[in-house]
C-alpha cells in the first residue's frame, strides 16, 4: 500500500469530483487582490471559474477594456498562483 500525504489525497479527490470548480472559485476570490492589486480587486464584482474559463464581472467600462487587453497576462498570473495550468480563457462581463 502506497502512502499519500493529505494534500495529495485532497488534490486527487478534487480532480475527480465536481467540487473542483467551486473550490477554485473560492481560492481565486481569496488571492485575487494579491494577483491583480487593490484597485482592480476593488472594482471587480465577482470572479468565477467554470471549467477552464475565468469569468470576471465588473461594471467599470475602462477596467473592462484594460482587462480585455491583459487576458493572456491574467491567465498566466492565475495559473501561476493556483500552481497548475488550469485556465485557457478569460471572459470579461
Amino acid at each position: 500500500m502506497s502512502e499519500y500525504s493529505l494534500g495529495d489525497a485532497m488534490k486527487q479527490f478534487l480532480n475527480q469530483s465536481r467540487l473542483k470548480g467551486p473550490v477554485l472559485s473560492l481560492r481565486i476570490g481569496d488571492i485575487w487582490e494579491q494577483i491583480m492589486g487593490k484597485t482592480i480587486s476593488r472594482y471587480t464584482d465577482k470572479i468565477e471559474i467554470h471549467g477552464q474559463t475565468l469569468y470576471i464581472h465588473t461594471t467599470v467600462a475602462p477596467l473592462k477594456q484594460e482587462l480585455i487587453y491583459k487576458k493572456d497576462k491574467i491567465i498566466e498570473l492565475v495559473n501561476e498562483a493556483l500552481g497548475e495550468k488550469l485556465l485557457r480563457e478569460v471572459v470579461i462581463k
